[in-house]
């Protein structure tokens, strides 16, 4: 017998000598029922035991929960430990990784997913070694690419608790991810710690070691004895007994079980890989029938859901491209940063929004620092790209990996009347933007910005008062250009315009007002400030794929505001100007763009029209519930009130196109101010709230932008946006993690918690049947269910509850933390939710869903010109292009010099993926997700050809020429 080997001489009860692999562990809630660093004393408290303990008992093992947030917490604290921390990692008696933190696989995106895993499998083996399987023991539920996730990132295995399907009847399963991977998974059954009470009581150890082997033998293939079995000894922040060696030898001699001490790793590696035979479960893993999965964290602190939606996109869609195509290498340690934070707030018991009112400020600060390191990065690059660009312009920057005319908004300098160049500008003219090419396209005037910014009175001794405002050339937050003094009226008048005259010299000012109130010391002085006039414009503007391109505002023959110019009035002009055969028009409550028509409805719900003919009426029905559950599971009261319809409506044409129309709808309610929780019933007060909903329609865009905004005054309620759909639908088809997965009208129960049907979402949901369908387009992670028997789609808007978890919740039977209450969750204050609505015919992957999505998420960027004014634009220059049915992009970055892309085939059938750039392509290879260099693609016409299989992702490096 080893050191690390407890066993028996007997059979044990009859199981023939089976061994039984005990893992002592830890499952750490990084940070949930208190904030993070009150949970990291507890973590040093612990680890400082468990270290010293196995520092003097080689038969001690532990494994640190999958993940090296927990190591890195402890060494921050006790950098001194790291000597013991490798040496036990490396003689494999304490096993670590291959995650950073353990994640909610929902609530990120796919790609923080695969940096989680890339960044724990590196820092793990930094500290000489990683667990070799993907441990996943505490999410709620599991994405359905997770297995092809593991496997290219070289691991063999998986081990899951909750969220597995009924039909698993053993141990070990084939989990087979979309595209055909398949994983050994390990389940663990009772969850992970089905061993916890073990050791609890000495006399006791014996007996439970027997009861033990039976409950897990239940889960062994009939008549099968081969191979140890795993029991995970170990709970909730919680260190295993000092004893247990001592504990488990003399369990043996009485038990017959024969107990061994090990990690993780020392299991797995006596389990097969194959997994012919073993059942197949195919997909995510979102049945509640073996365990609760807590769908109602998709929902709760939903502010937490769009700011991560919006760090991710800067950090994945913006600020990596830029960096990575437009040679910025100084960045990257910024890059990372935001990595960090991202990959941190993704936990399970974070973005979840399911911990303590302290835990969510905390999260919410992480999120907002990525997304501010995530700007930080595309300021930096794009003002160096901006610097050959005129100050009266902007560069623009496409974040999709295809050409592409998109609308953009740009706050422009009214250029001079036509024929005075540099002469005084004239606010009542159309103007347009002139790209690098020559081409003018139309803007359209969205407002004027106030061009006179002070105009106040001065008893002369107050002069040099006021012109200590002026700081160099800066005054008011503009730059001065010109100023005048007008001894007759008294008056010192400063234009002032976002670029000035460096060449300024307030001194001059001084010594004239000197002089002029030596000649008149009583005089009173008017001063005044005027801008040069300014507009906010819209115009579709063509850029090229994770490219740039140059504009500057022009001045337009003709007063059509805001219609499109004369083009007989622009023989100037005939030859360069662009003008879009559909421009978007509004008509009273009606939207038309040629696409898609929208109609306002009295009750201010809405009709949506395509081309194709797919109707569909009612859309936007505000549905106000009670919700006395927590912030884990969702709960009507016994007695509910829904609240659905306005006291009073008002609709506005807040512009009237050609390039966007925009309809605002005022709705007033009157939703009861909170629940009696314990009655179950909702309040009789009521509070006013009006619910402004923006539709916005542009040109060229087949989908309907909506915004909803409200100030949320009630607690315990659930708030839900209806949208009928065109036809019934029997399943629904949501977008997220690298996969567009078919969900039915039902969900698997037979645990202890109600199966709702409430799922999440995070690119697109689409649900609809033979005469037609809806696509919900979205920007973050969203929760929704498909209602009224699959005649509508429900979008959870708001769920405001009070209270982390109950012990009493009619939907579920146990409590799924400790009841601590969570006052911010009621979510009180501005709220505001996003998304679009894109009517079609035919199915998902053929009606362009996918590139709707992907357009309405990425909007382009637009960074100000800094060259002086008379610089000639540059031209347009194109990034990476990447183009195949189906084919999506979801991370473009540098890797040691190389460009590295990952795309996904969302796409049932076969295709390929074609990767072209802007700049020779000097070679090409294939990567696995740790970016380890494989095979080298052939580069033919500069462009390289990628066959995927359905729903492979893929990850592709490319060296650029200069």
């Amino acid at each position: 017998m080893t050191d690390t080997e407890i066993a028996g001489t007997g059979t044990g009860a009859g199981f023939g000598g089976t061994e039984i692999i005990v893992v002592p562990h830890t499952h750490w809630d990084r940070e949930w029922y208190e904030p993070f660093q009150r949970f990291r004393f507890r973590l040093v408290a612990l680890l400082d035991e468990v270290l010293e303990r196995m520092d003097r008992d080689p038969r001690q093992r532990f494994t640190l929960d999958g993940q090296l947030a927990a190591v890195d917490d402890y060494l921050e604290v006790r950098p001194e430990r790291r000597p013991l921390v490798e040496s036990l990692v490396r003689s494999g008696r304490l096993a670590v990784g291959p995650w950073q933190i353990l994640l909610d696989e929902f609530l990120c995106s796919g790609e923080n997913v695969v940096r989680n895993l890339e960044r724990g499998i590196r820092r793990s083996a930094e500290l000489g070694d990683t667990m070799p399987v993907g441990y996943l023991p505490d999410m709620f539920g599991h994405i359905a690419q997770m297995p092809q996730i593991l496997a290219g990132a070289g691991l063999a295995h998986a081990c899951v608790f909750r969220g597995v399907p009924d039909r698993v009847r053993r141990h070990a399963f084939a989990w087979v991810a979309p595209d055909g991977t398949a994983i050994r998974t390990e389940y663990l059954p009772g969850g992970y710690g089905n061993a916890a009470g073990l050791v609890d009581n000495p006399a006791l150890v014996g007996r439970r070691a027997a009861d033990l082997a039976g409950r897990l033998a239940a889960w062994r293939d009939p008549g099968t004895s081969a191979g140890p079995m795993l029991a995970m000894y170990g709970t909730d922040h919680a260190a295993p007994a000092p004893d247990a060696p001592d504990l488990l030898a003399d369990a043996v001699a009485e038990s017959g079980v024969r107990l061994r001490l090990g990690t993780l790793t020392d299991y797995f590696v006596t389990q097969p890989t194959e997994v012919a035979g073993l059942p197949e479960v195919r997909g995510e893993l979102r049945s509640h029938a073996r365990a609760n999965i807590l769908p109602g964290v998709y929902s709760v602190r939903a502010h937490l859901k769009r700011e991560m939606g919006r760090a991710e996109r800067r950090v994945e869609r913006y600020a990596e491209p830029l960096a990575a195509l437009y040679h910025d290498a100084t960045v990257q340690r910024f890059l990372e940063m935001a990595w960090t934070r991202l990959i941190d707030a993704s936990c399970h018991d974070s973005v979840t929004g399911c911990g303590c009112d302290e835990t969510a400020q905390q999260v919410a600060v992480r999120i907002a620092e990525a997304d501010q390191l995530g700007r930080a990065v595309c300021d930096l690059v794009g003002a160096r790209l901006a610097g050959a660009v005129p100050n009266d312009g902007y560069l623009v920057f496409n974040p999709t990996p295809l050409p592409r005319t998109a609308l953009v908004r740009l706050d422009v300098p009214v250029p001079p009347a036509a024929g005075t160049p540099g002469g005084p500008a004239v606010d009542d003219e159309p103007i347009g933007l002139r790209g690098g090419d020559g081409r003018i396209v139309p803007a359209q005037t969205l407002s004027s910005a106030a061009t006179l910014l002070a105009d106040d009175r001065f008893e002369a001794t107050a002069l040099n008062t006021m012109l200590a405002r002026v700081h160099g050339v800066e005054l008011y937050g503009q730059e001065i250009t010109a100023w005048e003094l007008d001894e007759a009226d008294a008056t010192l008048t400063f234009h002032v315009a976002r670029h000035g005259d460096p060449g300024f010299d307030v001194a001059e000012v001084r010594a004239a007002l000197a002089d002029a109130v030596t000649r008149e010391p009583s005089r009173r002085w008017r001063v005044r400030i005027l801008a040069a006039p300014r507009r906010t414009v819209a115009a579709l503007v063509e850029v090229p794929a994770l490219g740039h391109a140059s504009l500057r505002p022009v001045r337009l023959p003709g007063t059509a505001e805001p219609s499109l110019p004369d083009p007989a009035a622009i023989s100037a002009y005939s030859s360069a100007l662009v003008i879009a055969p559909d421009p978007v028009t509004a008509d009273g409550r009606v939207l038309d763009n040629g696409l898609l028509r929208v109609e306002v409805g009295d009750d201010g719900t809405f009709r949506l029209r395509g081309r194709d003919g797919v109707e569909v009426d009612g859309l936007g029905r505000i549905v106000d519930g009670g919700d006395v559950g927590d912030t884990y599971n969702y709960a009507p009261p016994a007695v509910d009130l829904l609240v659905d319809k306005p006291v009073s409506v008002r609709a506005t044409v807040r512009h009237a196109g050609p390039a966007l129309a925009v309809v605002e709808v005022h709705r007033e309610y009157r939703w009861p101010g909170a629940a009696e929780v314990e009655v179950g019933a909702r309040s009789a007060r009521t509070e006013a709230v009006t619910v402004a909903t923006r539709l916005e329609l542009r040109a060229g865009e087949p989908f309907l932008r909506v915004r909803l905004d409200f100030d949320n005054r009630c607690d315990d309620h659930r708030v839900r946006v209806h949208l009928p759909l065109p036809s019934p639908a029997t399943s629904s088809y949501a977008e997220g993690q690298f996969a567009v997965v078919e969900r039915g009208l039902t969900a698997e129960g037979g645990f202890t918690e109600v199966p709702l049907p409430t799922f999440p979402a995070s690119g697109f949901v689409a649900a609809g049947g033979a005469t037609g369908s809806l696509a919900v387009l979205l920007t973050q992670p969203s929760e929704y269910e498909l209602v009224d028997d699959g005649r509508e789609l429900a979008l959870t808007v708001l769920r405001a509850v009070g209270m982390l978890s109950r012990n009493r919740h009619v939907l579920r039977d146990e409590p799924a933390g400790p009841q601590v209450p969570t006052p911010q969750a009621q979510c009180r204050g501005e709220r505001t939710v996003e998304f679009a609505l894109l009517p079609f015919a035919g199915a998902w992957h053929t009606a362009g869903v996918p590139a709707a999505a992907e357009a309405y998420r990425h909007e382009p960027l637009a960074f100000p010109g800094t060259a002086p004014v008379d610089a000639p634009l540059p031209p347009a220059v194109t990034g990476v292009e990447v183009t195949g049915e189906g084919v999506a992009l979801t991370s473009l970055r540098d890797r040691d010099g190389l460009v590295e892309l990952r795309v996904v085939a969302e796409h049932p059938a076969p295709t390929v993926a074609t990767v072209g750039a802007g700049r020779p392509l000097l070679g090409a290879w294939r990567a696995d997700l740790l970016g380890r260099r494989g095979e080298e693609l052939s580069i033919v016409d500069d462009a390289v050809r990628l066959p995927l299989r359905p729903w492979e992702i893929a990850t592709v490096q490319l060296r650029l020429g200069g």
